[in-house]
C-alpha cells in the first residue's frame, strides 16, 4: 500500500511538472492533475491540501536536484570568474527544464510563510555557491555581490521564459558578459 501511494504521488508531481512546463500556474489544477494520472478529483486532495502544497512539494523534491546540477558545472569550472560564467548559464540552460517551471511557479500569493521561507532558504544555497567564488575575485561584500549577481540571472531567465524577442543563447551571452563586468568591478 504504501509503494502504491509512493508512485501515486510521483505520478502526480510528475503530471504538475508537466502541466506547468506547459501553462504556467493557471494550467495546475486538481482537475487537470486528476486528469492527468487518471485519478478521481477527490483522491488528488488525499496527497495534497492545495495547488500551493503541489508547488511546495515539487520544490522541495526538484530544487535540490537543480541546485546539484549547478554545483556540479561550477566545480568542473577553471577559477572564480569561470565558476561566475559556469553559475550564470548552467541556471539559464535549466530554464526550459520542467523542474525549473515548478521552482519559477513559485508565486507569494499561493503559499504560506512558512512554505516561503523553506524555499528561499534553499535557493540560498545558490547564493552561497557564488558567493564563495565572488570572495575569491576580492570582493568585500560576496554575499551582496551574490544577490546581486542572482538579480541579474533571474531577469535573464524571465526574458528567456517570454521567449518571444532574443535567442536564450544572446541572452545568456549578454548575462554572462554583465556578470563578468560586474564582478571585476
Amino acid at each position: 500500500m504504501a509503494e502504491h501511494r509512493s508512485m501515486q504521488r510521483a505520478a502526480l508531481l510528475d503530471a504538475a511538472r508537466s502541466l506547468l512546463s506547459e501553462g504556467g500556474t493557471e494550467a495546475l489544477t486538481f482537475p487537470a492533475l486528476a486528469e492527468r494520472t487518471g485519478l478521481a478529483r477527490s483522491s488528488v486532495y488525499e496527497y495534497f491540501r492545495s495547488r500551493a502544497a503541489v508547488v511546495e512539494e515539487l520544490c522541495a523534491v526538484d530544487f535540490p536536484v537543480w541546485a546539484a546540477e549547478v554545483e556540479a558545472a561550477m566545480a568542473a569550472a577553471e577559477g572564480p570568474e569561470g565558476k561566475v560564467e559556469a553559475y550564470v548559464r548552467q541556471q539559464l540552460a535549466l530554464v526550459g527544464d520542467r523542474r525549473h517551471r515548478a521552482v519559477v511557479a513559485i508565486s507569494a500569493s499561493e503559499l504560506d510563510a512558512g512554505a516561503r521561507d523553506r524555499i528561499r532558504a534553499a535557493h540560498g544555497g545558490l547564493v552561497v555557491m557564488i558567493a564563495e567564488a565572488l570572495g575569491a575575485l576580492g570582493h568585500a561584500e560576496p554575499r551582496l555581490a551574490a544577490m546581486l549577481l542572482q538579480g541579474v540571472v533571474d531577469a535573464a531567465v524571465r526574458r528567456i521564459e517570454l521567449g518571444v524577442a532574443e535567442d536564450p543563447a544572446a541572452i545568456a551571452d549578454a548575462a554572462v558578459g554583465m556578470a563578468l563586468r560586474g564582478v571585476r568591478g
